[in-house]
């Protein structure tokens, strides 16, 4: 095990997205051609055509992407984090960097010669969300662009399953899995998306048993990983085929947490729904603030569902703050 001061609580990866947030009519919608609520990959030249016919409707633009949001979202809850990812040598490339800076998360990324990736949402006057999302230099992630102090300096490494996509990512991964477990540093897994499990079945099961000690999913995906027909047995399967935690959300009905020994159901935090979009990244924020603090199964994921509820109860993925009181008044409880 190493003894190296932990300079971090959580060193994370995936894909560096730069959010811009665009109100856009009926209309204008259906001449670029979306559907309404869709989610869809675009070109560069799709960015290119997009950016310049909302540009007058732009009303937020913020760094994205899911393991970013976790990592702004531990820093909001008082972690300590670091975020790995390649952007371009470009204007969006500067502004993510200062983006995660501003906000207390270590910036560790590599630059490359093409663009910046981009998440453009699209809002419409009904409040609905389409997405459309160039993913730019961050598919051309490498080995060289982790760096192994930071990592071995950390309590754990987060990584999507957004990352398992080309070779060159695939190789940065492996090599961040390996260090940290060599490192004494546990590894948190994300599956993210059902589509990412479909794709990459037998690849994620080998990294989750191989590398892994944390397992987040949703219902969906985790059931599709280990074949199972309800949310509690594939909870289980999860935390027996990692030998550690499964955190598993189920919507409406929670989540449940597991590590082998003892299930716990966690009810969602009731607020008035406005926008599920990041909710899940936020909930994993909750979990790995409260295993770093080393808080009880319960207390963790009443945290975490706290922290997810605060981001459905507003539009967008992410927060401006946590009302820390109120997580006091959780742990207290407990």
């Amino acid at each position: 095990m190493s003894t190296t001061t932990h300079r971090f609580d959580v060193f994370g990866m995936c894909n560096a997205l730069f959010d811009i947030q665009a109100e856009v009519n009926e209309d204008a919608l259906s001449q670029l051609g979306f559907n309404k609520g869709s989610m869809q990959l675009i070109s560069e030249e799709e960015r290119r055509t997009i950016i310049a016919q909302i540009d007058t409707g732009i009303v937020n633009t913020e760094s994205g992407g899911s393991g970013a949001n976790t990592m702004l979202g531990l820093a909001l809850l008082g972690s300590t984090a670091c975020y790995t990812s390649r952007v371009g040598r470009d204007h969006h490339g500067r502004l993510y960097r200062d983006g995660l800076e501003g906000k207390g998360v270590k910036a560790n990324l590599g630059e490359g010669e093409g663009d910046t990736g981009i998440s453009v949402i699209l809002i419409t006057p009904d409040a609905e969300r389409t997405m459309c999302t160039f993913l730019g230099t961050a598919r051309d992630l490498e080995p060289r662009d982790v760096n192994l102090d930071d990592l071995r300096a950390s309590r754990y490494l987060y990584v999507t399953g957004y990352l398992w996509d080309t070779d060159t990512q695939k190789e940065a991964v492996t090599l961040a899995m390996r260090e940290a477990n060599a490192a004494g540093v546990k590894v948190a897994f994300s599956l993210s998306d059902p589509f990412c499990v479909g794709r990459h079945k037998d690849d994620f099961y080998r990294l989750v048993q191989s590398h892994v000690d944390v397992v987040f999913a949703n219902d969906e995906e985790a059931m599709a990983l280990t074949e199972t027909e309800c949310a509690e047995d594939a909870t289980r399967a999860l935390a027996s085929l990692s030998g550690g935690l499964a955190a598993v959300t189920m919507n409406s009905a929670g989540s449940l947490l597991c590590d082998g020994k003892e299930l716990v159901q966690v009810p969602i935090y009731p607020v008035t729904p406005v926008d599920t979009t990041g909710a899940g990244d936020m909930y994993a924020a909750g979990v790995l603030y409260g295993l770093t603090r080393g808080y009880s199964l319960e207390v963790t994921g009443r945290i975490a569902a706290y922290a997810a509820a605060q981001v459905v109860a507003k539009l967008g993925p992410r927060l401006d703050c946590v009302d820390h009181e109120a997580v006091e008044v959780i742990k207290s409880e407990l």
